[in-house]
Formats: C-alpha cells, sequence, structure tokens
C-alpha cells in the first residue's frame, strides 16, 4: 500500500494543467450503454474509479478502447447487465449503470454500491423514480433487481437534491415512451456536461443545470464524440494548495465558471484570483498574501460552496489569521480528517456538523491516514505548510480522484514523493 512523503515549506509557483473531471466522466461513460454505435470521450482522467468503471462496462460486454485521454466504448454486444459486488463495493458511481441499462436492455441487476464512508448516500431516490418510470423493482441479498418492458415518461420530485439520482433517471429517460420531468434535480455543472453528451447522441433534454429537466423520450441514441469538462475540485484543490503555501500557480485547461463560491472564500482569504482566457484556452491564476485570513464556510448543494471542497478549507483554515467556522450540511460523517489535521497541530474543536478552527503559526509533521477522497487531499495541504515530513498513507483514496498529484505538486516545487508504506 502507497503512502505520500511531503517536506513542508516549499512556495508553490508555475503552471500545471488540470485534468479532465472524475465526477462528469463517470456517468458519461455509463451513457455509453445507452446505443449500439461508439461513443468518444475526450479529456478523461487516468484514476482508479475510472479504471474500476471500464473494468465493470468490459465484464457487461462493452468494447473498451483507451489511448491517452481519449476512450472509445462501443456497447454493441452488451450481454450481462449485472454489476457485481466485486467491483461495485469500492465506487458508489457503479450505481449509475441502472438507469441506462433498464432504459435500452429492459433488465439489470447492480450491486448495492460502496464507496467512502463519509455517511449515507441512499439509492431509494434512483429506485423511486424508476418505479414510477414503470420498473419493476426487488431488493435482495444486496443487489437491486429490475425489469421492464418500455420505461413510460413520468413526471418525478426527488425528495431530496441527488446528483447521482438527477443523472441516473436522465439517463433512463432519454429512451423512455414519452416526456419526463425531473423536479428538484441536481444542477451540478456534471449533470450539465452529462446532458451535453445525451445531446450530441441525439437525446431531447432541456432544464439542465436548473432544478427542472425535461426530457422527451426517443427510439434509439446515436454514437457520438464528446470532451469532458475539466475538474473544478481539482482546480479548488490546487488553488487551495497555492494558497496555503503563499504561492503563484496557474491552472491551464479549466477556469473558474464553476467556482463562484470557492472563489469568493479564496478572495475573502486574501488571496488574488484571476480568470484568464485567450482564444485557444483558459485558465485561473491565484497569487496568495503573505498569511491568509480565516474564512467560514457552508456546505450546501449547488451553486453554493461544495462539500468536496470543505476538507480542503478546514486545512487552509488550520494555518489561516484568526478563526473560521466550517458548518457540514450534506454529508453527516464528513469532518474525519479534523482529526488527522490534529495530530499536525491545527486547533480545531467538533460540535455535530460545525467545526471551529483557529489559526496556528505552524503546523508539525507527522504520520496521519487518510479516510476518505477529499479528506487525503486536505492532509496533503497541510503537509506541505507542515514543518518536517508528513507521511500521508492509505492514499489510494487519493489515486480514485486525483491523476497523479504528487508528479504535478512536484512540477510546481513541492517536495513530495510516493513510498510503499
Amino acid at each position: 500500500m502507497d503512502k505520500l512523503v511531503i517536506t513542508g515549506g516549499a512556495r508553490l509557483t508555475g503552471e500545471v494543467a488540470v485534468s479532465g473531471a472524475k465526477n462528469a466522466a463517470l456517468p458519461i461513460l455509463c451513457a455509453s450503454l445507452l446505443s449500439s454505435e461508439p461513443l468518444t470521450l475526450r479529456n478523461v482522467p487516468a484514476l482508479n474509479d475510472i479504471a474500476t468503471m471500464l473494468k465493470l462496462l468490459t465484464r457487461m460486454g462493452v468494447t473498451v478502447t483507451r489511448e491517452g485521454d481519449s476512450v472509445t466504448l462501443h456497447a454493441g454486444g452488451v450481454i450481462e447487465p449485472v454489476a457485481p459486488y466485486e467491483l461495485v463495493k469500492t465506487m458508489r458511481a457503479s450505481i449509475l449503470v441502472l438507469g441506462p441499462l433498464l432504459a435500452r436492455l429492459g433488465e439489470a441487476r447492480v450491486s448495492l454500491p460502496g464507496g467512502c464512508a463519509i455517511g449515507a448516500r441512499p439509492v431509494d431516490q434512483h429506485i423511486k423514480g424508476l418505479q414510477s418510470m414503470g420498473a419493476e423493482i426487488g431488493v435482495e441479498h444486496g443487489y437491486i433487481s429490475a425489469k421492464a418492458t418500455r420505461l413510460r415518461g413520468a413526471r418525478l420530485f426527488t425528495d431530496m437534491v441527488t446528483v447521482t439520482g438527477t443523472e441516473n433517471l436522465m439517463m433512463a429517460a432519454c429512451l423512455a415512451d414519452g416526456e419526463t420531468v425531473i423536479e428538484n434535480a441536481a444542477r451540478e455543472p456534471e449533470v450539465v456536461d452529462l446532458a451535453q453528451c445525451l445531446s450530441a447522441m441525439g437525446a431531447r433534454i432541456s432544464g439542465a443545470g436548473t432544478d427542472v429537466i425535461r426530457i422527451r423520450g426517443v427510439p434509439r441514441l446515436a454514437g457520438a464524440t464528446h470532451r469532458i469538462m475539466p475538474d473544478r475540485i481539482e482546480t479548488g484543490t490546487f488553488l487551495c494548495a497555492a494558497a496555503i503555501t503563499g504561492g503563484d500557480v496557474r491552472l491551464t485547461g479549466t477556469s473558474t465558471g464553476y467556482l463562484d463560491a470557492v472563489v469568493d472564500k479564496l478572495m475573502d482569504a486574501g488571496c488574488d484570483v484571476q480568470a484568464e482566457k485567450t482564444p485557444a484556452a483558459e485558465s485561473v491564476r491565484l497569487i496568495a498574501p503573505a498569511r491568509l485570513k480565516a474564512v467560514s464556510i457552508r456546505t450546501a448543494p449547488y451553486p453554493a460552496f461544495p462539500t468536496d471542497m470543505q476538507a480542503q478549507f478546514m486545512a487552509l483554515n488550520a494555518v489561516a489569521e484568526g478563526t473560521a467556522v466550517i458548518r457540514e450540511t450534506i454529508f453527516e460523517n464528513r469532518f474525519m480528517h479534523a482529526v488527522e489535521l490534529q495530530r499536525l497541530g491545527a486547533d480545531i474543536r467538533i460540535d455535530g456538523n460545525t467545526a471551529v478552527v483557529s489559526g496556528v503559526n505552524r503546523l508539525q509533521g507527522a504520520t496521519v491516514m487518510a479516510t476518505d477522497l477529499r479528506a487525503s487531499a486536505s492532509l496533503v495541504l497541510a503537509g506541505l505548510v507542515a514543518d518536517g515530513e508528513t507521511h500521508v498513507e492509505r492514499i489510494y483514496h487519493l489515486d480514485r480522484g486525483y491523476e497523479g498529484i504528487e508528479a504535478k505538486l512536484t512540477r510546481l516545487g513541492a517536495t513530495i514523493r510516493r513510498e510503499k508504506a
């Protein structure tokens, strides 16, 4: 099992490219199941979760060809509409095969998902929506079994805002008979990216990016070519890396367009964030102050402050001037990184879903353990400014969501290496 060893104290400077978005790529990979024609995707990141999804699709009979950041999927010969536990247990996004399989093949058997231990993320909204569209669904022995001759359009209202639920139901509705309306839909940019890919395949979708999405079902979808959007959470994480080290960093192949709440907080902390655009590309530059100011945050669904950036801002506040209050409203178990940050000398007090962080002058290097994907990122950020060496263990979480993070940080001047734990 690998770990990262970080020697803190380096000011990050320079330029690095941001990878494609994992959370956009995963549902779009599943969208290949909706068509018997090839789907070619560009800007697909090389991540463990992506490899797991491709392995799952291959097992079902999808032909997968990968060359660099380009992946072509041909689902003309899908023979096994089953997502087994051994592949699903490490990645909750596997549930996203349910809607496409049911819509195109009329049946699916999908293991209840696993993934990060950051709190309950139930799939009942997926099941409820598909049942409203006419599917017969049962849950037994840890599997969701679903059948439908052809799904029919329906008016769906999710009891809670769910990104994967919105994506699953949107994909299923593309081949349903009639119009489907999803109310209380997730508004995340990744949902919009999926809608754009589906539209390129011939789907009839309107309202993506709002809380009401309308889908008019069509008999079939065609092949297409689509470029995956840049990863806004990787963008935010590297902006935080520049900020916490007092650095000056330019991120290429990305923009501030999906990060308004994060950028606002970085500017409140004293950073200068500049959106740069040329005819050929977009980029973001951050110039950090000598010391950050503490900023309070409250997580909420997009377009508010993302829960996937909460841990990184806890690390920032740990060394900022002043005291910040962090309220986590999405997941009930998402402060597990606080204990590990305390091992580095952070002054953090937890009360339910609220953390009070008082900035200290210096953190001290120590051995810490990653508990989930974004917690891993917060520990790396803290290690960049801690005195001495910080050993971040169990970084398989990190490899699920950040492509070559140590190589990119090294390019910016960090002293970081991967070792066997």
